[in-house]
C-alpha cells in the first residue's frame, strides 16, 4: 500500500509521489517557531506533528531535508522588543534556546535545517524584486505591497488552499500589520518602511530602510534551501489563510511556477487543540507552556505521547486527566518491552511479527495515529498473553522487542530508562528470596511490605525474580 496524504490544495486524499525523478528525495518544509515567548502547548501540537510526518518518511525509506524556520522579526516581537529595552538578538535569542531545549524534551529530530529571518534579508529582497519586475508588486509610502488585483488580473488563482469568494470580500486594501483579519483579503506588505516603533531593527533596502512584512520570509527561506518547488508544507490549519495563501501567491507570481509543477506539492495541515475543552487562553486559567506542565510533574515523553493520540486532522481536547492516562499506557508499553528484554537476552530474533505490517497499513492511510496506537496496544495484549503462558520464546521475544524499536523509531516515545536499583533494596530483595526459599513466609511477607513501602517490589520473569519501583 503507497503512503497516502489529505493535500489541502486538492482537498483530498492523495498518493504520495514526490518531486524528485526517482521516488526518494523529499522536501519538507514547517512553519517554525515566533519566537517573542516561550512556546505553548497548541504550538508543540504542530511541531510534534511534523516530526512525526519526518519520521514516518524515513521509516518508509524517504530522504527528507526537513527546514524549519525561525521567525524573529514581526510585529509582536518588535513591540516586545521596545517594551524590554533590549536588542532585537538578546530578546529573541532568549526564547530561541528555550524553544530549542522544549524541542528536545519533546524528543523531536532537529530540522536539517533552522534558518533565521534576520539572516536572510537578501533573499528576501531579492524576491521582492522579482515581484516588482513582474508587477506584481508595488511601493506606497515607503513600503512594498502585493497587489492581489493584478495577480488575479495576470491569470493566477488567489485562494488555492482555501475557497473565497473575492466578489464578497474586501479587496484593493492595504494592510501593514503581519496578520490582517481572516474575512478580508488585502494587498499585503512585503517590505515595511521604517517607522520610530521600529527603533534600531531595520535593514537597507532598494526602498529605503525598514523590514520584512512576516509572509515573504517563509516563500524566500524554504526557496533558498529547498528550490522553487518542493514536496511538502507543513503548520497549523491556522496558518491555512492568510499566511500559506500569501506565501503560495507570492511565491508563484515572483518565478512563475508552471502549472504542472507549483511552489508546493502537497500541503499538510494540523487541526486546533482545545485544551480542557475550551480555547486555550490565559484568562480562563487553561493556557500551559510545555514548561508549565513540566513544573506539574509531567515528562516530555508523557506529553509527547498525550499529542500523537489523536489524527492530525481532528481537533484535541489536551487535558491534564489525559496526561495521567499518558503515563499509565506508557507504563504499559514500559512493562511489556522490559519483560521482552528479560526473555530475549542474547537471543537472535525470530521472524518479524505482523505489528510492523499492521502499524504501517494505519499510518499509510493518511498518518492515521489513532489506528497505530490500537495496533500497539492490541500487541501489548497479546504479549502479556504469552508471558502468562510461559509461551514465547527468547527468539520471539527478540523479534517482538525489534519490531517494537522500529514502531517506536516513528511514535519517538523511547523506553523508560532503567533506575539503577539502590544496594540496600538490592539487599531486601536478596533477603525477601532466602526467606522464601527457607520457606519462611511470614519473613517473606515483611520484607516485600518493607519494599512497598518504600516504593519497591519484586516481579517473577522467567530469568528470576526482577526488582523494579511502583
Amino acid at each position: 500500500m503507497a503512503l497516502r496524504l489529505f493535500n489541502t490544495l486538492s482537498r483530498s486524499v492523495q498518493e504520495f509521489v514526490p518531486l524528485d525523478p526517482q521516488g526518494r528525495k523529499v522536501g519538507l518544509y514547517c512553519c517554525g517557531p515566533t519566537v517573542y515567548d516561550f512556546g505553548h502547548i497548541g504550538n508543540f501540537r504542530t511541531f510534534v506533528f511534523a516530526d512525526l510526518v519526518r519520521r514516518y518518511l524515513e521509516f518508509r525509506g524517504f530522504e527528507v531535508t526537513h527546514v524549519m524556520n525561525i521567525t524573529d522579526v514581526e510585529d509582536k516581537i518588535i513591540r516586545r522588543v521596545g517594551e524590554a529595552g533590549t536588542t532585537l538578538a538578546e530578546y529573541t535569542g532568549r526564547y530561541e534556546q528555550a524553544f530549542l531545549e522544549d524541542s528536545e524534551t519533546l524528543g523531536l529530530r532537529a530540522p536539517h535545517h533552522r534558518p533565521r529571518a534576520t539572516e536572510h534579508i537578501g533573499p528576501i529582497i531579492g524576491l521582492i524584486r522579482k515581484l516588482e519586475k513582474r508587477g506584481f508588486a508595488y511601493v506606497a509610502d515607503g513600503s512594498v505591497y502585493f497587489s492581489i488585483e493584478r495577480y488575479r488580473a495576470a491569470g493566477n488563482r488567489y485562494g488555492k488552499l482555501l475557497n473565497l469568494n473575492l466578489d464578497e470580500l474586501r479587496t484593493g486594501e492595504r494592510v501593514a500589520n503581519d496578520e490582517y483579519a481572516k474575512e478580508s483579503v488585502a494587498d499585503f506588505a512585503l517590505w515595511k518602511a521604517r517607522v520610530p516603533e521600529d527603533g534600531e531593527v531595520f535593514w537597507p533596502s532598494p526602498w529605503g530602510e525598514g523590514r520584512p512584512g512576516w509572509h515573504i520570509e517563509c516563500s524566500a527561506m524554504s526557496m533558498k534551501l529547498l528550490g522553487e518547488s518542493f514536496d511538502l508544507h507543513l503548520g497549523g490549519e491556522d496558518l491555512v489563510f492568510p499566511h500559506h495563501e500569501d506565501e503560495i501567491a507570492q511565491s508563484e507570481g515572483g518565478c512563475g511556477h508552471p502549472a504542472d509543477r507549483p511552489f508546493v506539492k502537497y500541503w499538510l495541515h494540523g487541526a486546533h487543540l482545545l485544551v480542557e475543552g475550551k480555547k486555550m487562553s490565559k484568562s480562563l486559567g487553561n493556557f500551559f507552556t510545555l514548561r508549565d506542565l513540566l513544573d506539574k510533574g509531567f515528562t516530555g515523553r508523557e506529553i509527547r505521547h498525550l499529542l500523537l493520540t489523536a489524527y492530525y486532522r481532528e481537533s484535541f481536547n489536551f487535558t491534564l486527566d489525559g496526561l495521567t492516562g499518558a503515563r499509565s499506557a506508557l507504563a504499559r508499553i514500559d512493562e511489556c518491552t522490559g519483560k521482552l528484554r528479560a526473555v530475549a537476552v542474547g537471543a537472535a530474533a525470530g521472524p518479524a511479527p505482523a505489528l510492523v505490517d499492521r502499524f504501517t497499513a494505519a499510518m499509510d492511510d493518511d498518518l492515521n495515529v489513532s489506528a497505530a496506537w490500537a495496533a500497539v496496544f492490541d500487541w501489548v495484549r497479546d504479549q502479556n498473553r504469552r508471558f502468562a503462558e510461559e509461551s514465547i520464546t527468547p527468539a520471539e521475544a527478540a523479534a517482538e522487542l525489534a519490531a517494537w524499536e522500529r514502531i517506536d523509531s516513528v511514535l519517538g516515545i523511547g523506553g523508560e530508562a532503567e533506575e539503577a536499583v539502590p544496594a540496600d533494596i538490592l539487599a531486601l530483595a536478596e533477603a525477601r528470596q532466602a526467606a522464601r526459599k527457607a520457606k519462611d513466609f511470614a519473613r517473606a511477607d515483611t520484607v516485600r511490605d518493607e519494599l512497598k513501602a518504600r516504593g519497591w517490589t519484586i516481579e517473577d520473569t522467567p530469568k528470576g525474580p526482577r526488582v523494579k519501583r511502583l
